[in-house]
């Protein structure tokens, strides 16, 4: 069987902060992927694989992670939606779908608030982007406190024996060359303080359920059931609490479901974007 891969290009979009790398591949309609903490635009080589064959896949690396511009103190969270919108602009996209993994919720979550008519679907991947985690929990914050102490505690442990957060012990144990492959990328952020980021994003995620009554964007959120960053409960009920939304979770993935179980993930994703059309 003769092989033809996908039509692909680089680009260096100029921002006032720099260059934002990106990178497009395929055709079709255009389907974005916004990282986490822990990636670049290599995180998605297994979304853009699947879906380029039948969509205009386009990944990029935030602003100060490498291959993008580094920024004197690190970058602002609260940038990441304006950045996306100018990529998005640049490309000349009349209709998006967005994919956010963890910190790439903030992005995708706030640039869909902002542009509703351009969003055909948002998918919140192990993330509740800007809102606020503790006002989601239908208990009243006492089952997140709960979840937060056990989730310390197996991160400490984690980390102890050399496994990252992201991906955790279970999924770590199960795909070894996957760790490693996840945490070889997240050292291409280079020097970048990534505490200082994760304050940011804590800064930065202030909404509530309520104030998204009205958004009626198409929106699934998918959740790892072994996640010990985000709270997997808290994906159905911020579904729940959307006009909009539905919610999966993937009982063995920790923190990365898109990255570990990305046969599983790429499944979820492609049909409810077929559903949107």
């Amino acid at each position: 069987m003769t092989y033809k891969a996908p039509a692909h290009s680089v680009g260096r979009l100029k921002r006032p902060f720099g260059d934002l790398y990106y990178e497009v591949s395929g055709s079709g309609p255009a389907l974005l992927f916004a990282h986490g903490l822990g990636g670049n635009h290599l995180s998605w080589w297994q979304q853009v694989a699947h879906f380029a064959p039948h969509y205009t896949c386009v990944s990029f690396a935030h602003r100060g992670f490498a291959p993008s511009s580094a920024i004197d103190g690190g970058p602002d969270p609260a940038d990441y939606a304006s950045d996306l919108a100018a990529l998005i602009d640049h490309l000349k996209f009349s209709d998006v779908r967005l994919v956010g993994q963890s910190m790439g919720g903030w992005a995708v979550l706030d640039y869909a608030i902002a542009n509703p008519e351009k969003v055909k679907a948002l998918v919140l991947s192990s993330t509740s982007g800007t809102l606020d985690r503790r006002s989601c929990d239908p208990s009243g914050g006492g089952a997140y406190d709960a979840w937060t102490k056990d989730a310390e505690a197996k991160i400490a442990a984690g980390r102890a024996s050399g496994i990252h957060p992201a991906m955790g012990m279970s999924a770590a144990a199960r795909s070894p060359a996957l760790h490693l492959l996840y945490a070889s990328i997240d050292t291409m952020a280079g020097a970048l303080d990534k505490e200082k980021v994760r304050a940011g994003l804590r800064r930065t995620a202030q909404r509530t359920v309520n104030d998204l009554k009205d958004f009626r964007v198409p929106t699934l959120l998918i959740a790892g059931g072994q996640d010990i960053v985000f709270p997997a409960f808290l994906a159905s009920a911020i579904a729940a609490a959307l006009p909009c939304g539905e919610a999966h979770l993937i009982p063995h993935a920790g923190h990365s479901p898109y990255f570990e179980e990305a046969a599983t993930f790429n499944a979820l994703v492609e049909a409810f974007l077929a559903r949107q059309r």
